[in-house]
């Protein structure tokens, strides 16, 4: 529900965004002589808009509340980008009629990649949403498998707990560590309810096996940052690892997940031998598709 100081805030906004634009920018034509307002006139974005000029008037004056379909004419109106166009709609008091903003791929930015890579023979990941691996380093991919052989839609840290015979043999505790992983992605869908994605991802999984159904049906969520990780390597081994998740300082959701041991444990010279056994350029999340 607005109130009305964003009435105010809403004209004031208006008028702000009116200002910025010319005739020519809108598709009309300039008219020879002074403009006492810079930008454009309030009949002028009536017009565009296709609204009374005493129906704009009283918007920006805050005597009349904006219906969900004149915000939209305004949004095309007066050209407003994707974040003026969410405050528009927040202050207008009509969160719930905005439009789904369009989806776009997932990246990782590059000091994170360059993170990645110094990390060294410390394995690391960069899950996105719906738990997507999005990239990787060398030591990663010698711990858990090669991802830059897997089709991008197989690069899901869920999907590969409950689809790859490798990984779910390769986790000692795996019922425990699947379980926290599907109520993580629970968490995921409440943030996103309609990513038509997570939807398909959850509908496979459902179909594919009886744990993950059982389990995502609990409504169990988790945001846990921290923990402890219990591996078998082909290669070296068990493994110990405590298990570190920092999220994005950007908001995009993205974290960064580390696996570390303790200096001169068993488990560090498994990881030492793991990073000089793995050519380099295995995993390396620089191409991905």
């Amino acid at each position: 529900m607005s109130h009305p100081s964003d009435a105010h805030e809403l004209g004031a906004f208006l008028k702000a965004c009116r200002a910025r634009l010319t005739p020519a920018e809108v598709g009309l034509p300039e008219r020879d002589g002074y403009r006492k307002v810079a930008g454009l006139r309030r009949e002028e974005v009536a017009s565009v808009a296709a609204i009374s000029v005493d129906y704009y008037t009283r918007l920006e004056q805050g005597r009349v509340k904006a219906s969900a379909s004149v915000l939209s004419t305004l949004v095309r109106a007066l050209r407003l980008d994707e974040d003026q166009q969410a405050y528009l709609y927040e202050i207008a008091g009509k969160v719930d009629a905005l439009p789904r903003r369009r989806r776009s791929a997932e990246q990782v930015r590059p000091p994170v990649r360059r993170l990645l890579e110094q990390l060294g023979s410390t394995p690391a990941i960069v899950p996105g949403k719906r738990l997507q691996v999005l990239d990787w380093n060398a030591a990663a991919a010698a711990l858990f498998t090669d991802f830059a052989a897997l089709r991008p839609a197989e690069r899901n840290y869920v999907r590969l707990l409950f689809t790859d015979p490798g990984a779910r043999g390769m986790h000692l505790e795996w019922e425990h560590d699947a379980r926290d992983a599907v109520a993580a992605l629970r968490m995921e869908a409440a943030k996103d309810a309609d990513d038509p994605e997570l939807a398909m991802l959850v509908g496979e999984l459902s179909m594919r096996d009886a744990s993950f159904r059982t389990w995502w049906a609990e409504h169990r969520v988790i945001t846990a940052t921290y923990g402890t990780k219990r591996y078998r390597h082909p290669v070296v081994g068990e493994l110990t690892l405590d298990c570190d998740t920092w999220q994005s300082p950007d908001g995009n959701g993205q974290r960064l997940m580390v696996l570390t041991a303790a200096a001169g444990s068993p488990s560090d010279d498994a990881l030492r031998i793991l990073s000089s056994w793995t050519p380099a350029q295995t995993g390396s999340g620089a191409a991905l598709a």
